[in-house]
């Protein structure tokens, strides 16, 4: 047990009026008599916990009735853990043996006044993926050891490749799990779908992440997943409901937001078609490219194959 789940368990004792003891830590923990000292000491010290020795009754007591633990009683801390749970939900995470331990920890700590905060959250992403545990769990081992990985990975034509690469950052992207890499069977920066990587194994090669050309795999500089230096800006008008979704949400850092009469226009830098193609599709008729023109034409042609794939 942790030194914060003891303090708690403390506190909870001292405000009951139970007198506990270093005797009472011992017992409960299983822990030795310097270690249940040090954890009043902690208490008192570093919690500022109004806290006396009652010789009579050979325990501790609160002097103060109205002391709180800091956060105890903070529904925004308890709404934060709520959080931080629902998001391992919605990232696949949630079967990973770690995550169900800090679940059951967090759970001893919260109040039962505020357990319904917890349950009043709801986080829904459309398309989670729940990625390899095994496979993950070596992807964040390398991460966390500067190590290379080796891998065998299946691109989206099913063509596999055997090749070792070195982790650089752990995304997850609309409930979908990317791994931005450096691939030494390409010498360059790379980002790998995760639940494309057939296996995943720890390579005993220390990686040279600060000789890697920073700018190469900074994932700030353009729209969506697909990463790189921006080929172009976007400028897309949105109508009718689509503008009143669009003009309140946040696609990049660098977009740029006007009202015009036709509707909302936004700007956005690109470096890869493939998802703002989907994106622009994803609103229909109340979306219309207007720049630049070979985006223009390509989501045209799109467009056209839908339209036969309809008439056929």
């Amino acid at each position: 047990m942790s030194l914060l789940e003891r303090v708690y368990f403390l506190h909870q004792q001292l405000t009951e009026n139970r007198f506990p003891n270093s005797r009472t830590l011992m017992e409960e923990f299983e822990i030795s008599q310097p270690t249940a000292r040090r954890d009043f000491a902690y208490l008192r010290d570093r919690l500022l916990a109004p806290i006396e020795f009652d010789q009579r009754k050979n325990g501790f007591y609160y002097t103060e009735e109205d002391f709180n633990l800091p956060f105890e009683n903070s529904p925004r801390i308890i709404f934060l853990l709520g959080m931080l749970n629902r998001l391992a939900e919605e990232t696949g995470l949630s079967d990973l043996p770690e995550i169900r331990q800090l679940e059951g920890r967090l759970s001893t700590m919260v109040g039962q006044d505020y357990t319904h905060i917890t349950n009043s959250i709801h986080c829904e992403w459309v398309e989670v993926e729940y990625p390899d545990a095994k496979i993950f769990d070596t992807i964040i081992e390398a991460i966390v050891k500067k190590r290379q990985l080796d891998i065998s990975y299946r691109s989206p034509a099913k063509e596999s490749t055997t090749r070792t690469i070195e982790p650089l950052k752990l995304i997850n992207y609309q409930g979908r799990w990317y791994l931005s890499a450096w691939c030494m069977l390409r010498n360059g920066h790379r980002t790998f779908h995760v639940a494309r990587i057939i296996t995943a194994g720890l390579s005993a090669v220390t990686g040279h992440e600060n000789e890697r050309n920073v700018e190469e795999h900074d994932l700030g500089r353009s729209f969506g997943i697909f990463k790189g230096p921006p080929r172009y800006t976007a400028k897309i008008n949105f109508t009718g409901t689509a503008a009143e979704l669009v003009k309140n949400q946040s696609w990049h850092k660098d977009q740029q937001m006007s009202e015009e009469e036709t509707g909302v226009v936004l700007q956005i830098p690109v470096h890869d078609d493939r998802e703002i193609l989907m994106k622009v599709l994803q609103y229909g008729s109340q979306a219309e490219v207007l720049s630049p023109p070979l985006l223009r034409e390509r989501l045209h042609r799109e467009l056209i194959e839908v339209k036969k794939r309809y008439e056929s």
